[in-house]
């Protein structure tokens, strides 16, 4: 699937402006470990963008040149091995999970749509359409028991490389769609979405929890035919969640809410303009560590801070046994951290 041409203007849309809240309460920063944790280098490439734990316990992440690595089991003493070389997607691969009937790969890839990568390296695509649409950001994905995969297209108009300007946009350019592994199609479950982003299952299967990226909140859709509803607003920009198996869910949390953005939400006009300056001259991500543990009902659980910035862009969460593995959009390596007791 070729990587698609953006518009040459955004088509922004009008919208409140907000005020992003301070993080106190049950998001103050008491725990900072997030800025004390065990690096575990990439061989090339950068961006691990998610990260998983395979059914024999491995580490696995994808990276900005196509790459899958994993990480024999270790248990965190020094020194830190070096991965080997899962597969080559032939694209840019972003969230990463476990089919429980095989031990399969189940990839969600920017480029090439969503796929399958087995023990041996060989990658079979899975959907790169829905409802005569092409799927242009598959981002993040859930398997359930019977191997039907949920996952999000972030947006019908931009691929991963302008990810900015459909947060720029601010229109419900995004989808989530169902594979059904019997019978290969791909279907809708919801549209009209801003930005939809990490998908999770909950442990009966009977809905889905998933983020917004651009709208900055957590939501609840139920799989009988409901509609979605919101569960919370986070004082951050949400991207992957991983379930931890017990009706608790991590989020990814990459940058807490930009003001300067926020405050150009009713001017479409001027966002149109920011979106043909340089990169660097727009509203950036604030240099700052977050992740949220939550419930089922959008109950804020535990976050862990990282304030120095030591490990930034977090876009990747997952949880094994008292481990937490942190994937990046930016960095050259994924993260370790301990969530037992203590500072990290």
């Amino acid at each position: 699937m070729a990587t698609p041409t953006a518009p040459r203007w955004i088509d922004a849309a009008k919208a409140p402006a907000s005020t992003p809240p301070p993080l106190e309460g049950e998001w103050a920063p008491a725990d900072t470990r997030l800025d004390d944790l065990q690096r575990y280098p990439l061989p090339s490439g950068h961006g691990p963008e998610d990260v998983v734990v395979d059914a024999e316990g491995r580490l696995v992440t994808g990276t900005d040149d196509g790459r899958l690595w994993r990480w024999p089991v270790h248990d965190g003493q020094r020194p830190v091995p070096a991965p080997e070389l899962v597969a080559d997607t032939g694209g840019r691969p972003l969230g990463i999970e476990v089919d429980p009937r095989d031990g399969s790969l189940v990839v969600c890839d920017a480029e090439r749509g969503l796929l399958r990568v087995t023990g041996d390296g060989a990658v079979t695509p899975l959907a790169d359409r829905a409802a005569g649409k092409p799927i242009r950001l598959c981002d993040n994905a859930a398997v359930a028991r019977d191997g039907t995969v949920y996952f999000s297209d972030s947006s019908d108009r931009y691929g991963f490389a302008d990810w900015r300007l459909d947060l720029l946009e601010h229109r419900p350019n995004g989808r989530l769609l169902r594979y059904d592994p019997a019978s290969g199609d791909t279907d809708v479950v919801a549209g009209g979405l801003y930005f939809p982003n990490g998908v999770a299952l909950t442990p009966d299967e009977s809905a889905l929890l998933f983020v917004e990226t651009s709208m900055h909140r957590l939501m609840r859709l139920p799989l009988d035919g409901g509609s979605p509803t919101r569960l919370a607003d986070l004082p951050a920009y949400p991207d992957n969640m991983a379930p931890v198996g017990d009706g608790t869910y991590w989020i990814a949390l990459p940058s807490p809410r930009v003001a300067a953005l926020e405050r150009l939400l009713p001017y479409p006009r001027v966002r149109q303009l920011v979106a043909k300056v340089p990169e660097r001259l727009q509203p950036q991500p604030k240099r700052y560590g977050l992740a949220a543990l939550v419930d089922g009902a959008g109950r804020v659980l535990r976050t862990l801070h990282g304030p120095a910035g030591r490990y930034l862009m977090i876009t990747g969460v997952r949880q094994h046994g008292s481990t937490l593995w942190l994937g990046s959009l930016t960095e050259n390596a994924v993260a370790r951290v301990s969530l037992d007791a203590g500072p990290g």
